[in-house]
């Protein structure tokens, strides 16, 4: 098993902890980096950051192209694999776009249901074929000012 495979899945650990608890993820991931059993790497606490920085963007895109499927009514692992997968996909350069999603799948068929590996294929290789359009969405959202209330 891959290093960042390893992280990929203490990321997912901390991720689906925090939500079960209604806890903030950044939370939980002090708390486990804290106690070291077992250890939390730095790809692992980047992808927990990073899918908290960008949990609203990411949730709003898995919505809108889960077609038949709210995003809270999947079963929690799957929706936070999704959520790792669509971060790696849109927000991480340095990871191939199908590495993203065979690595989602992987944890996923680890994880789940018999059923959930064909969903979050799917749902990440949709996302994956967007990928060009929804990384640019994301960079003008981010470059846009921010606007406070009107006075």
């Amino acid at each position: 098993m891959s290093a960042r495979h390893k992280a990929r899945k203490r990321a997912l650990d901390v991720l689906f902890e925090a939500e079960q608890r209604g806890r903030d993820p950044l939370t939980t991931l002090a708390e486990h980096a804290g106690r070291g059993e077992p250890p939390v790497s730095e790809y692992a606490a980047e992808l927990v950051q990073g899918v908290a920085a960008h949990r609203a963007a990411i949730d709003a895109v898995l919505a809108e192209h889960a077609q038949g499927w709210e995003l809270d009514r999947m079963p929690a692992v799957v929706r936070n694999v999704l959520r790792l997968g669509a971060y790696e996909l849109l927000h991480r350069d340095d990871v191939p776009g199908p590495v993203a999603v065979a690595e989602a799948v992987q944890l996923v068929s680890e994880l789940s249901t018999d059923e959930s590996p064909g969903f979050v294929n799917g749902l990440l290789g949709k996302l994956l074929q967007l990928r060009p359009q929804l990384v640019q969405a994301a960079r003008e959202t981010a470059a846009a000012p921010q606007q406070g209330p009107a006075s």
